[in-house]
């Protein structure tokens, strides 16, 4: 389904604007090292459940001085099949390196990216914890950084997430979320956050520590295409 946004979502903004968003797909610091078709906006876009659910979980974060960073929401159609075309292009040696460098492309699919992904649903989403008043990086910080996605919290690119033990969209066995080998400080986050998002009706992906869908989602079976636009 392609066009205006539907009627049942909304932008997060609207919802709760302290809920910090780094919308890695509007830019050009992502895994495909462009802006992604249909995001014409850096925006957060969700149904209004999730949405909600969103809100609830930032109110309890913030008793804790933390708060949630989204990095993906709603995802179109038109983007998810950019992603299978990029997958038929040439390795970027350097995007290699950063963002799966374990893997060959061709294993990416469908175990870490989905050629029909829920994103396109409305209800999923991809996120981490932040210090409450902290600032995400700029694009431009993040690229100069040429670390592996699975090396020390001091060398890959930076973020201004809580050390989950990989950056986000690490395509790799240590970003599953209860993978081996993480520190103990590792290991608490994926915990706190799994744990706080399961509260307010959220289930993560278990290959995933960031990607979490909403459970009950309201189009189970609905794949959207319509553009992320800026809000007006």
């Amino acid at each position: 389904m392609a066009g205006e946004m539907p009627q049942g979502f909304v932008y997060l903004r609207d919802i709760d604007p302290s809920i910090q968003q780094d919308m890695r797909y509007a830019g050009s610091a992502n895994f495909v090292g462009h802006a992604v078709p249909g995001y014409d906006a850096a925006e957060c876009v969700l149904v209004s459940q999730a949405a909600n659910g969103l809100k609830a979980v930032q109110a309890e974060l913030k008793a804790k001085q933390l708060s949630l960073k989204v990095y993906d929401c709603y995802r179109p159609a038109r983007a998810v099949a950019s992603f299978v075309d990029w997958s038929k292009e040439p390795d970027d040696p350097k995007r290699k390196s950063i963002y799966y460098p374990a893997l060959e492309k061709r294993a990416l699919f469908p175990g870490y990216i989905a050629t029909r992904s829920g994103h396109s649903r409305g209800g999923t989403v991809d996120l981490t914890l932040v210090p409450l008043d902290s600032s995400a990086p700029s694009e431009g910080n993040i690229q100069e950084s040429t670390a592996a996605c699975t090396a020390p919290r001091e060398s890959r690119a930076p973020d201004n997430s809580l050390d989950m033990g990989t950056s986000f969209d690490c395509f790799d066995t240590k970003a599953n979320t209860e993978a081996a080998g993480l520190s103990e400080d590792e290991r608490k986050n994926r915990v706190l956050l799994v744990d706080v998002m399961s509260r307010h009706g959220f289930k993560n992906y278990d290959k995933e520590w960031w990607h979490f869908t909403l459970e009950g989602e309201p189009y189970p079976d609905t794949i959207f295409d319509f553009p992320i636009n800026p809000r007006e």
